[in-house]
Order: C-alpha cells, then structure tokens, then sequence
C-alpha cells in the first residue's frame, strides 16, 4: 500500500514554479485561476504540496508556466535523489532553467539549491536590465 502513496507527479517543483510565477506577476490565486481554469483552491494545495493535480490541471498550469511537463512529471521524488535529466525548452527563462539544474545537482541538499538559485535570479534581474549588453555592463549614454 505504500507504493500507491508514491505520485508520479512533482507537486514540490510545480508548486514552487506556480507561487514563484504568480507572486512576480503580483496575482492572486483567483487571478491565476481565472487564467488556468484551475480553481484556487487546487492552487493552494499545489503550492503547499499537498495537492493532486489531475492531468488537465498539470496540463493546463505547465503551460500557463510555459515550463515543460516533463518537469513535473514522472520525477519520483521531490528531492532529486533519482537520476532524471533536467527538462527543459529553449523558450524557458534562463533563471528557470539554471534553477531546474540546480535543483537536480545531487551535489547541493534543497536548502542550497534554493539559496543559489535566489542568489542568481537577482543577479540576473541586474544583469540584465535594459540598457546592459551582453557582459553585463552598462550602456554608453
């Protein structure tokens, strides 16, 4: 009976990629609802990981995510301890994709992938504001 407990779904990595996205945008779960179909309470218990989205919903917030569903789906466990690769499309947020490969780097428990991952994105947003070419650097006025 304990293996029926094992979801094939990484509500973890959905759940994190939903609030992260929605609280950059500044939305409300009804907000998000209203554009996913998902109804907010479903999107409650994805964020806190205690929800079991069906595949319409999965299929629905991955795209509203623009993230791959292979993400999400099939990666056993929450912790990275299984070999999987890292999914990813190349129209994906580069903060996105380096934070997947974080996440994934048996090398770093999920407190420090988190940690880097944080640390980059703000690098990133500083990085590359507009008015920066491609080193980083600011423009000439």
């Amino acid at each position: 009976m304990a293996e029926q407990s094992k979801s094939l779904v990484n509500t973890v990595e959905l759940g994190r990629a939903i609030r992260r996205k929605r609280e950059e945008l500044g939305l409300s779960l009804r907000d998000v609802a209203d554009e996913t179909k998902v109804s907010a309470s479903t999107l409650s218990r994805i964020e806190n990981g205690t929800g079991k989205p069906d595949a319409d919903n999965i299929a629905r917030l991955t795209g509203w995510l623009q993230m791959p569903m292979e993400r999400v789906m099939g990666a056993g466990s929450a912790d990275g301890a299984e070999d999987s690769p890292v999914v990813y499309f190349p129209h994906e947020a580069t903060p996105d994709i380096v934070e997947a490969h974080l996440r994934a780097d048996r090398n770093l428990n999920p407190e420090t992938a988190k940690a880097l991952s944080e640390l980059f994105r703000v690098a990133y947003a500083q990085f590359s504001a507009p008015g920066t070419d491609t080193r980083g650097r600011k423009g000439r006025k």
